[in-house]
């Protein structure tokens, strides 16, 4: 037995090792980032980049309303959108009811970007949960949405 192999070993017997949930869920969650990370950059897109996608797929929507959603600051939002219309992905336009709002839009080359990064993602997630049920995955979600946590104690790292 080498060296990692014993204290990988060590660690499970100790007593609290195997009960630490947070810790589990750091681990797991650390993985699926690396994961998801690698599968966004293959498809050419940052998670925020992503996520403003697909936030966009329903339709047009303010970017106030953006904002919002996507829980960010507007001055954020407005870098997002500076990057994603400088690659062809999304447009702002005017909103015709109210001349001082813009409205943001996915265009065709945003929609086959989001087609592109969803297929990644499926392929991603495929893998990650492969050994679990649709019951299970729907358990999951389930107990994940019930954990305490807030978007202020997030830290992009991008």
């Amino acid at each position: 037995m080498t060296a990692a192999q014993e204290a990988t070993a060590a660690a499970q017997d100790a007593p609290h090792a195997p009960q630490r949930l947070g810790m589990l869920l750091a681990w797991h969650g650390s993985v699926t980032q690396t994961r998801m990370r690698k599968a966004l950059g293959a498809a050419g897109l940052t998670p925020r980049h992503a996520m403003t996608l697909m936030h966009l797929e329903g339709g047009p929507i303010g970017q106030r309303a953006l904002a919002e959603r996507l829980e960010v600051d507007p001055s954020v939002l407005v870098g997002l959108l500076n990057d994603l219309e400088r690659d062809g992905l999304v447009e702002r336009r005017r909103d015709p009811a109210d001349r001082r709002r813009h409205n943001v839009v996915i265009t065709d080359a945003g929609s086959a970007a989001l087609a592109r990064t969803n297929a990644a993602l499926d392929e991603v997630e495929r893998g990650l949960f492969a050994g679990l049920s649709e019951q299970d995955r729907d358990a999951l979600r389930g107990l994940l949405a019930r954990i305490d946590s807030h978007p202020d104690d997030f830290q992009c790292q991008e």
